[in-house]
């Protein structure tokens, strides 16, 4: 079972092991609204299978970087799981994720993916798809809108969610879970507790003081 809830659009696959990595089962999207319906997609993917939930024998989640909020959804559906039925779970990128579905929807040779980073910053990562596989071709990094506007104007592609409305030049992608579940298939698994979002900023925050004891 995959799930990927980091952009606006959030998706569910249930997919098997197959000679060629997996086979996915069935699929649930959701594109509508920011509330994240984690359930019943994941009912549905499983009705549409012809599975119930002790079918799942395997966990993969996209880590980001995006939606903080629907990131933590997908990690707390991951360590409740695992603690109710111990199954295996793995963390995904969702950025490999993107470079995965544009593979997988025909698109070949170099590229960017973007997704916004809030700031006025986004997180940017090149690849290298090819027919069989994706390749990061430069590491994930935060970076200024400049940036991504002068990818834009070598005529280079950068591709992501929710971008088109602060780069109109873009190209619409969205990482879906199907991709992931292909990815999770040559990693390996880790504890759920131990799955952190991918978040490059430096944590900041000021610890509350103790009560005072009267």
């Amino acid at each position: 079972l995959a799930l990927d809830f980091s952009s606006s659009q959030r998706s569910v696959a249930l997919a098997e092991s197959a000679t060629d990595g997996c086979r996915v089962l069935s699929c649930a999207v959701e594109t509508h609204g920011r509330t994240t319906h984690a359930f019943a997609m994941i009912e549905r993917v499983l009705r549409d299978a012809a599975l119930t939930r002790d079918a799942v024998g395997l966990l993969a989640v996209g880590l980001g970087p995006g939606s903080y909020a629907g990131i933590r959804v997908s990690l707390a559906i991951a360590q409740g799981w695992q603690l109710a039925n111990g199954i295996p779970t793995i963390g995904v990128s969702s950025m490999d994720g993107l470079a995965e579905t544009a593979r997988r929807q025909g698109r070949r040779g170099a590229a960017w993916f973007a997704v916004d980073a809030q700031r006025g910053e986004f997180y940017l990562a090149g690849y290298k798809l090819t027919e069989s596989a994706i390749r990061e071709s430069s590491p994930l990094a935060i970076v200024s809108k400049d940036v991504i506007i002068a990818r834009l104007a070598a005529d280079e592609p950068v591709l992501g969610p929710d971008l088109t409305a602060a780069l109109s030049a873009a190209t619409p992608c969205f990482p879906e879970a199907a991709s992931l579940s292909a990815l999770a298939a040559h990693l390996r698994p880790a504890p759920a507790d131990q799955l952190e979002p991918i978040y490059l900023r430096p944590v900041n925050f000021v610890k509350a003081a103790k009560p005072v004891a009267w």
